[in-house]
């Protein structure tokens, strides 16, 4: 698509540029309307400058699409290596983003698994307060008891 692009356009600037070269030389003028005291000679070297200038073009114009679809395969190939370059980077980047996104959810867990298991000796531990409270009561109330018991049996 590129080269048949570059080709049209090529084709336009020599058809613009052989129908505005003769037009701006100096002798256009003189060749369309001759003056009629000119020799045959000097009408005849202005028709032969104007067809070299004409040639002159041309082959400029060849040369330079020569050139331009000669370039065209070595452009094309350095595109080629451009994209497969951003496609690797694209590639490198999203890998780093998994990279990074798994680190990430590694360390929720761990982090959650810390959380788990402090909950957990939380948990022990008001279990074992709540056992020592029970025993304390336990012994505080038999302690009455017996207390009470004592307080009876002396009287």
């Amino acid at each position: 698509m590129l080269n048949r692009s570059l080709t049209l356009k090529l084709w336009l600037l020599a058809i613009v540029l052989a129908k505005a070269l003769p037009m701006n030389s100096p002798a256009y003028g003189q060749i369309i309307q001759p003056f009629p005291q000119q020799p045959e000679s000097f009408q005849e070297r202005m028709r032969q400058q104007q067809e070299e200038q004409t040639q002159q073009t041309q082959e400029q114009l060849k040369d330079t699409w020569l050139r331009l679809n000669l370039q065209q395969p070595q452009l094309q190939q350095q595109q080629n290596i451009q994209q497969q370059e951003f496609t690797r980077q694209r590639q490198e980047l999203i890998r780093q983003q998994q990279f990074r996104l798994q680190q990430q959810e590694t360390r929720l867990q761990q982090q959650e698994f810390t959380r788990q298991q402090q909950l957990r000796i939380q948990d022990q531990q008001l279990r074992q307060d709540q056992q020592i409270r029970q025993q304390q009561q336990f012994r505080l109330q038999e302690q009455r008891r017996q207390q009470e018991l004592r307080q009876q049996n002396n009287l």
